[in-house]
């Protein structure tokens, strides 16, 4: 195939997953059932498009496609929309996939119309070690755990000030009770936590045998471990103080904040993150 080719393909996924988050804005407002299954199985297309795309990438490079942003924000974009087909098909709870796709929408966006220059191109023999490559996606896999929850988290938000307007619209039974919302979100930052504390461990005795000059307080290091403080102060909030309710929904929206903060803004400026450069 062409790049050419393969170009128009990727713009053609945008816009099928376009159509696919604007039927499900349609349910969103409007409880149609039928633009929501049309999502659905748009939504699995482009999933269907991504993974021969990673299948490709794989077969034509030999490596699991992780090791630069470029290739970082798909495999991401991809994670996501995973989970949410997952979540959708099992849980059944209203606009989880909606608003996940939304995130993962915007992320693909970003990925597809980035300038040729964000591919890796940075000493790939060095980068290409399987500490490395488990890192990266335990690290990955962790932040698709954290953007989910985040995702739960919101939905808190919104109708805990539903019910305390005591607006009783289709709204409201729509989105799954105040409970199962903080379960779910609960349970995916018991699944990232673990993940992300791994993916650090790895790194860190990666750099320690490659990296020659490493340094311990740089900036993409010193943001994950904020990442994973305020992640775990979350846990210990809910396990060990009892704590419940928006304020916690709003620790965990705000912990996840700091997860874009630390995947865009600290990777740019680490003195040795190649696969962020």
């Amino acid at each position: 195939m062409s790049e050419l080719f393969i170009t128009r393909l990727h713009e053609l996924t945008i816009v099928i997953y376009a159509a696919s988050v604007f039927l499900y804005f349609i349910d969103f407002l409007n409880r149609n059932r039928k633009a929501n299954q049309i999502a659905f199985w748009l939504l699995a297309f482009v999933w269907l498009l991504q993974t021969l795309f990673l299948i490709g990438y794989m077969y034509e490079t030999g490596r699991f496609p992780v090791l630069s942003l470029f290739e970082g924000l798909y495999f991401y974009t991809w994670v996501l929309i995973s989970l949410s087909l997952i979540i959708n098909r099992l849980m059944k709870v209203d606009f989880i996939v909606f608003f996940t796709n939304m995130l993962g929408f915007i992320i693909m966006a970003i990925h597809t119309f980035a300038p040729p220059h964000n591919e890796s191109n940075v000493i790939s023999d060095q980068l290409v070690s399987e500490l490395l490559l488990i890192h990266i996606v335990m690290a990955i896999l962790s932040y698709g755990a954290f953007s989910i929850s985040f995702v739960f988290s919101l939905l808190y938000i919104l109708q805990y000030e539903l019910l305390k307007r005591k607006k009783w619209g289709k709204l409201l039974w729509r989105i799954t009770d105040l409970t199962r919302l903080e379960k779910m979100s609960y349970v995916l930052n018991v699944i990232g936590v673990p993940l992300l504390l791994l993916s650090l461990i790895l790194g860190l005795q990666w750099a320690w045998i490659k990296i020659h000059d490493f340094v311990w307080f740089d900036s993409k290091v010193i943001g994950s471990f904020i990442v994973l403080a305020g992640f775990s102060t979350y846990l210990y909030m809910r396990v060990g103080l009892g704590k419940q309710g928006k304020a916690l929904a709003l620790w965990n929206i705000g912990s996840f904040l700091i997860v874009l903060i630390n995947f865009f803004l600290f990777g740019q400026l680490s003195s040795f993150h190649f696969w962020y450069e």
